[in-house]
């Protein structure tokens, strides 16, 4: 995941989630979290009741401090981790009937944006958009029409022999992202994506993002400490403490 999220400290009082009935499946949802909370193993509480749903074509924004809950919501959909109460649905599908043998072929039907960029070094670019083909088994011909295709879209057709270590941070990313985005998946997870970069950077792989989801109409969850980024999404959620609040934008914004 990008840079590793804090746990929440522990109140000086015992603290346990406030577990709800479990309600019904939200119709037609592509991420589905109901009263989902997440302890950890010491004790700290990741996540607190946490109900929200997001649907087709949606593209949202997460918004909080480090520390706030926000990198055990994007583990909990990558099934890095599992919840310690409540439900998870991703397009329709429990994420707890999902065994460890077929974790790897659900992450597959994802396109993840991590903060840290994790491209493979001794591959180049264009190498590194591949893999996200192959390894979905797409065939080399899919490779030629799709690779140059997502290449050109996020400015990097001059950059495809390179590799990551002779690229820009901003330009690294992109080619995340152009990897998340090569195989058109029906949901985007992006943890921090404009973290590690400095501000006209992020911006440019900012604004990428939000062009190549709306061409492709794929249903987002972005995850940001930037209020400022999230004053710009349609639909914004908080996270302080665990918990789930309303957004408030400033006046004008």
């Amino acid at each position: 995941m990008a840079a590793t999220e804090r746990h929440i400290r522990r109140r000086s009082e015992p603290q346990a989630p406030r577990q709800r009935v479990v309600g019904d499946p939200v119709p037609g949802a592509v991420i589905d979290f109901r009263s989902v909370s997440k302890k950890y193993p010491s004790g700290d509480m990741g996540l607190q009741d946490a109900t929200f749903a997001i649907h087709p074509g949606e593209f949202v924004f997460l918004v909080g401090s480090t520390g706030s809950g926000k990198s055990t919501i994007m583990r909990l959909l990558i099934k890095e981790i599992e919840p310690s109460y409540g439900a998870i649905a991703v397009a329709g599908r429990d994420l707890s009937q999902i065994t460890r043998k077929k974790i790897p072929y659900y992450r597959r039907n994802l396109g993840v944006v991590f903060q840290d960029f994790k491209l493979l070094p001794n591959r180049t670019v264009y190498d590194n958009v591949a893999y996200a083909i192959q390894v979905t088994g797409g065939t080399r011909r899919e490779v030629r029409e799709k690779v140059p295709d997502i290449l050109r879209l996020t400015g990097l057709s001059t950059k495809l022999h390179n590799y990551p270590d002779q690229l820009s941070g901003g330009e690294q990313q992109r080619v995340s992202v152009a990897r998340a985005f090569v195989n058109h998946p029906p949901l985007l997870l992006a943890d921090e994506p404009t973290g590690n970069l400095d501000p006209a950077s992020g911006e440019t792989v900012f604004d990428l993002l939000l062009a190549l989801q709306a061409r492709h109409h794929t249903t987002g969850l972005l995850v940001t400490h930037n209020p400022e980024i999230a004053q710009r999404c349609t639909r914004t959620l908080r996270l302080d403490g665990g918990a789930l609040h309303p957004f408030e934008r400033p006046a004008g914004a």
